[in-house]
């Protein structure tokens, strides 16, 4: 049975990975993978049945995406810590599920669809696909208006957390990631029904 990693000992991996130590990525993996396939199988068990992506092909595809070879893989290699490192990890995550929506509804469209804007749909008609796209596009709008509102919904949403390990996460109490994630809501509710 292996025991949790110490947070320090995470932490000063992460500082080697983004310094550039290859060997330091090799072992910062296997010492965070079971964190990024909960927060992976968290969010896999909101998409809709008939999903081909399993938790694990989405913790590799988001592990290449954050510290590809050498780089290679475009990801974002320096974090400041543990649960930055976490909250990156989570936006991996909603990158690929939201692109894989967009190219199943591109898809069962036809390439050649017409564009259609957040007001011409009725969300409660749209399918899964189609509402994570939504969503992903609201929540672009908010992570302008209120960078910290988007934060709270990445991390839940998108990462399955707990309202508590969001306040750990943030450094702030319960009772605000409570009120932020309330506002938020709402507040991406209205921007799915506003005109971009």
């Amino acid at each position: 049975m292996s025991s949790q990693p110490e947070p320090h000992e995470v932490t000063l991996l992460l500082e080697a990975v983004g310094r550039g130590d290859a060997a330091a990525g090799e072992e910062l993996l296997p010492l965070v993978y079971d964190e990024l396939r909960r927060l992976a199988a968290a969010r896999m068990a909101r998409e809709q049945a008939g999903h081909t992506l399993q938790p694990t092909a989405l913790v590799h595809e988001a592990w290449l995406r954050l510290a590809g070879p050498d780089g290679q893989g475009g990801g974002e290699r320096r974090w400041r810590d543990r649960a930055h490192f976490f909250r990156v990890a989570g936006l991996a995550m909603r990158r690929i599920l939201v692109d894989r929506a967009r190219r199943r509804a591109t898809e069962k469209r036809g390439a050649g669809a017409a564009h259609v804007s957040l007001a011409d749909l009725d969300l409660a008609a749209a399918d899964g696909d189609e509402r994570l796209v939504l969503i992903d596009e609201a929540l672009t709008r908010l992570e302008a208006e209120d960078p910290a509102l988007a934060r709270v919904v990445t991390l839940r949403f998108f990462g399955g957390f707990a309202q508590r390990e969001i306040a750990a996460s943030l450094g702030v109490v319960e009772r605000t990631v409570e009120r932020q994630w309330a506002y938020a809501r709402a507040r991406l509710i209205e921007l799915m029904r506003e005109k971009p």
